[in-house]
């Protein structure tokens, strides 16, 4: 029910269900945290704006336009057809979104992994929202990097919300004892924005405290743990997009 659950596509009785799975289910919660994020991009990358008569348009047709009846086919083959229907449109889904997770290309993330956000957040759900709200933001932007060896990072942020999320592709583990760690750029000061997950290649990581005035992130490899203050010298800097 993952991909359907990362659609809003469960009624509210399955929903209730599958989140109470949720809260004990760390495999179902880090592909939750993944399909909810590809499903925001993909819905960010076809965002269009609409025009400033849409909302004229749609007034004036308010009143001309009859509303559709709803469907007279009733009885027991009506609700069985129903609910296979449902489960075939949810296995359909589940299997787009996990398609789309594995493909290339600029408008989906592949593998992306909400650890750190899920770690800092109250719950699972509430780690997934996160970043998703920020992907999906009307005012996200983004600016990509190479990272070396074939490696990408991109940074996604949204000013209204005050928050970043970064997002590595193909990046190298870390040395054991040793941790990837984020950081803003305060105008040359950096400032802790939390760790990455040194088992993971690919992530999608929601960067710790606001964006504020900061100009740029890094990062950088740390003990275990995080430091204080950079003692390495970056792998990644990316300004951040206007």
């Amino acid at each position: 029910m993952t991909g359907a659950y990362a659609l809003h596509a469960l009624s509210d009785e399955e929903r209730a269900a599958f989140e109470r799975h949720l809260a004990d289910c760390e495999s179902c919660a880090q592909e939750t945290a993944e399909l909810s994020a590809t499903a925001a991009r993909l819905g960010l990358a076809a965002t269009v704006t609409p025009s400033t008569a849409l909302r004229g348009q749609v007034l004036r047709r308010i009143s001309s336009v009859r509303q559709v009846p709803p469907g007279t086919w009733t009885g027991v083959r009506a609700g069985r057809a129903g609910k296979r229907a449902r489960l075939l449109s949810r296995w359909a889904l589940t299997a787009c979104l996990a398609a789309a997770a594995t493909l290339g290309g600029t408008t989906v993330w592949q593998h992306q992994r909400a650890e750190d956000a899920l770690r800092q957040a109250h719950s699972a759900r509430q780690g997934t929202a996160e970043i998703a709200a920020v992907l999906a933001a009307p005012d996200a932007r983004t600016r990509t990097a190479p990272l070396g060896d074939g490696a990408t990072g991109s940074v996604v942020v949204s000013r209204e919300r005050d928050k970043a999320v970064f997002v590595a592709s193909g990046m190298a583990r870390p040395a054991g004892g040793k941790v990837y760690q984020l950081w803003f750029d305060d105008d040359g000061t950096m400032r802790s924005a939390g760790l990455m997950d040194p088992g993971r290649t690919d992530q999608a990581v929601l960067l710790r405290g606001g964006v504020d005035g900061a100009s740029g992130m890094g990062v950088t490899v740390e003990p275990a743990g995080g430091s204080t203050a950079p003692t390495s010298a970056p792998v990644a800097l990316l300004g951040l997009p206007a």
